[in-house]
């Protein structure tokens, strides 16, 4: 049964890369703001969400489904898709080749099933829960690293100013203690990057659930661990991810990290 819904996020995760995939090189249409005058959406936006949601329907129609662009359509058999139909809008829009597409099916303990595909590289990450990850078929792993101080670890900011500002005011603290920060512009690919060991590790505040439903399957059926990251500012929590031999370091540096940031020593926190 969980092949079957494997099989539709795929199925629907491939017709909206190739939808993206031609829209890439041709002009920008219907381009707007979002949330901040940074946050944008695009016609490619609502062409792949609803393309998704037609291959859904077509075989699931009693589902919900919760779409970045559209919001959420309520069914009544219990199971939710959650879509991002072009993670990394921005980079879509400079032509920068760092953008996905996002699709998880979760039930009453969560995702599933969850699809990330990179249209431009073809490859496409994939999980069932209990059954480990794959990229393109093959088995993958996150990370084994066990030194944080050699650890590559990806990042990502909010489209709000103050909540953009709290995230550079930890990097002080973070960045001297790590191999280096990277910050590519995709969160669900960036997490799916850490499920292949591309990333040791990622961090970033204020996701929405169709940023990281799919990633953090994958990242977890990898054999990586994940935590909540704290609220930067009322774009509320997001995700600490990083294979198992410098999680806790991490997570550790991010909670210094944010105690220096807020004034406070990281013992006082840890007291708390």
């Amino acid at each position: 049964m969980t092949d079957d819904f494997l099989e539709l996020a795929v199925t629907a995760a491939r017709a909206a890369g190739a939808l993206l995939r031609d829209r890439f090189h041709a002009p920008r249409t219907g381009v707007e703001s979002k949330g901040s005058p940074t946050d944008m959406v695009t016609d490619a936006d609502r062409a792949a969400e609803a393309v998704i949601k037609e291959g859904i329907r077509s075989e699931r129609p009693d589902d919900s489904i919760l779409g970045e662009e559209t919001g959420e359509a309520f069914g009544s058999s219990g199971l939710r898709w959650v879509v991002d139909p072009l993670d990394g809008t921005t980079n879509f829009l400079f032509r920068i080749p760092h953008w996905a597409v996002s699709i998880a099916c979760e039930d009453a303990e969560g995702a599933f099933v969850g699809v990330v595909y990179d249209p431009l590289r073809d490859e496409l990450f994939s999980a069932k829960r209990g059954s480990g990850a794959t990229l393109n078929g093959n088995p993958i792993a996150v990370s084994d690293a066990s030194d944080l101080s050699r650890a590559l670890v990806g990042t990502g900011f909010s489209y709000r100013a103050e909540e953009r500002a709290a995230g550079a005011a930890l990097l002080p603290t973070i960045l001297p203690r790590v191999r280096d920060i990277r910050r590519a512009g995709a969160a669900s690919l960036d997490i799916a990057w850490v499920a292949v060991g591309r990333f040791d590790g990622f961090y970033e505040s204020g996701l929405a659930p169709w940023d990281a439903a799919a990633g953090t399957l994958i990242v977890l059926e990898a054999g990586g661990r994940t935590d909540v990251m704290p609220a930067l500012g009322p774009s509320g929590t997001g995700l600490i991810t990083a294979g198992p031999g410098i999680f806790d370091d991490l997570r550790d540096l991010i909670d210094r990290a944010l105690g220096e940031a807020n004034g406070e020593s990281h013992r006082a926190r840890a007291a708390r």
